[in-house]
């Protein structure tokens, strides 16, 4: 099995049946690095004739039905080889999506290995398949639930967790049975093809597993639109997903999506202070604030406003922005100059609209970040949650602080918005926090915490335009399986 390594500069063709090949075009696309600007990847640049010859692969991969039909603890042992190769690679690995995002290495290193356990997780599922028997409702018939592999799935994912967005859903599609198209962002494709290498080396048969570079517009919207792709699955934007679903009116395709956040924060003044600080700054600030969960909207009790607001300004201004390579930087850079104009624009509209800027505001210059695109964490207080940077997925590191006096008019706040990703509330009392976590529309909610419980397996999905259907857990494996009945009427 070959493994990844250290190069200057990686070269990506088409993965289409086992094969990699250039892409029909003949064109191809020059990733450079967030934090240096480097030339660090040259990935193949495709467009609908490409898309088109892996949907075909994916097709014929399941209709012979080697895989699709073949015996669960052939799938299994195949999830864990690659959980297995995917640790043993995970400094490489790691590496590779340092290059393409620029987040600190040692996240990199992490998120591969969180990924390897999202295999080893389905897994274990894919031993533990069953539908139902129902047995006593009549006397003279029976009847089964049984689960079957929906088909072709095409997999469409951004770049801000390259991996981790993809492994959520190969995973369980592989384990019921799938074939995949995988579309990954052109920012961090190389991460996508290393781990279709891993997965082939691990047994799974050619053309269970393709990946096709190239426009969203072009690539992706050729596999929400075509009549031989049987489901979607998409992690990005509410308006792309939106384009997603009309195009997959086509074949009434299944889809799920996870898409935009403006995650709220919730203080109370009987919570741990100094935990709620900690998970503060890691809520807004990971991955340089590019997380569709990412608490953006802090809303604390007025009676500790001055306290903790001195505090998270504090500690903000402290937050070391730098090289990924550096172990004490907690954020890179942004991953592309349009998103870098676009943090920096509402930078600029949240003193327009009348917020005060207590922190950062601005790009950052000089020894260290020349060449990259390097942006302050931000903090704005007195915001009104009507404001624009209160209400529009920013996808940086900009907090908007709002303060509340009644449990009830923040619920109304924390709800006034189109998005219902995920949430979080701090409290020592049980009562509140089961209020609030009842009271609040969003597909998660943490408890004295934000991002960092150790459940990582619980569904994960959005309620209003954060998306539709759920990814982990059963509910996830289930978006990969249609539920047959089966009616037996005894003689």
């Amino acid at each position: 099995m070959t493994t990844a390594t250290s190069v200057a500069v990686r070269e990506y063709q088409q993965l289409i049946s086992g094969q990699m090949r250039p892409s029909t075009t003949g064109e191809t696309f020059e990733r450079h690095s967030p934090a240096t600007g480097e030339h660090v990847e040259t990935i193949a640049w495709g467009g609908e004739e490409d898309a088109r010859l892996a949907i075909a692969a994916a097709r014929q991969a399941f209709d012979v039905g080697s895989w699709s039909t073949g015996p669960a603890k052939q799938r299994h042992d195949v999830l864990l080889k690659i959980a297995r190769q995917m640790r043993d690679e995970a400094d490489a690995l790691g590496e590779v999506i340092s290059r393409e995002v620029g987040k600190p290495l040692r996240m990199g290193v992490a998120e591969v290995k969180q990924s390897a356990g999202v295999f080893e997780y389905f897994a274990g599922l894919t031993l533990d398949l069953h539908g139902e028997s129902i047995t006593g409702f009549v006397p003279d018939a029976v009847g089964l639930t049984v689960k079957e592999p929906v088909g072709v799935v095409g997999i469409i994912t951004p770049w801000n967790f390259p991996i981790s967005l993809v492994s959520w859903k190969v995973a369980p599609a592989l384990a019921a049975g799938c074939t995949v198209v995988i579309k990954p962002s052109e920012f961090t494709a190389g991460i996508a093809f290393e781990l279709a290498r891993i997965v082939s080396a691990a047994g799974a048969p050619d053309g269970v597993v393709n990946v096709v570079t190239g426009p969203g517009p072009v690539v992706g919207a050729e596999l929400a639109a075509s009549m031989d792709v049987d489901k979607i699955a998409f992690t990005g934007s509410t308006a792309v997903g939106k384009s997603i679903m009309q195009a997959a009116s086509s074949n009434v395709k299944r889809v799920s999506l996870e898409l935009g956040g403006k995650s709220p924060n919730i203080v109370f003044p009987d919570a741990d202070l100094d935990a709620a600080l900690r998970g503060t700054i890691y809520g807004i600030y990971m991955n340089t604030g590019q997380v569709c969960q990412a608490g953006t909207r802090l809303f604390f009790h007025e009676s500790i406003k001055d306290e903790f607001m001195e505090r998270i300004v504090e500690r903000t201004a402290e937050a070391k922005v730098g090289q990924p390579d550096d172990p004490d930087v907690m954020m890179g850079p942004l991953i592309n100059e349009a998103q870098l104009d676009k943090v920096l624009g509402y930078m600029e509209l949240g003193q327009s609209e009348g917020a005060s800027l207590l922190c950062g505001g601005g790009r950052l210059s000089g020894e260290g970040y020349d060449g990259g695109l390097f942006v302050q964490p931000t903090v704005f207080g007195e915001v009104r949650n009507d404001m624009r940077i209160a209400q529009e997925e920013i996808f940086g590191p900009v907090l908007s602080v709002i303060s509340f006096s009644e449990t009830d008019e923040m619920l109304r706040m924390a709800n006034d918005t189109i998005y219902g990703l995920a949430s979080a509330v701090w409290t020592k009392d049980l009562n509140t926090a089961f209020k609030v976590a009842k009271g609040l529309q969003a597909g998660t909610v943490w408890v004295n915490a934000f991002h960092s419980t150790p459940i990582v397996f619980m569904p994960y999905g959005g309620y209003k335009q954060s998306g539709t259907g759920r990814e982990m857990g059963h509910e996830g494996l289930d978006e990969y399986f249609e539920t047959k009945a089966i009616q037996i009427k005894l003689a």
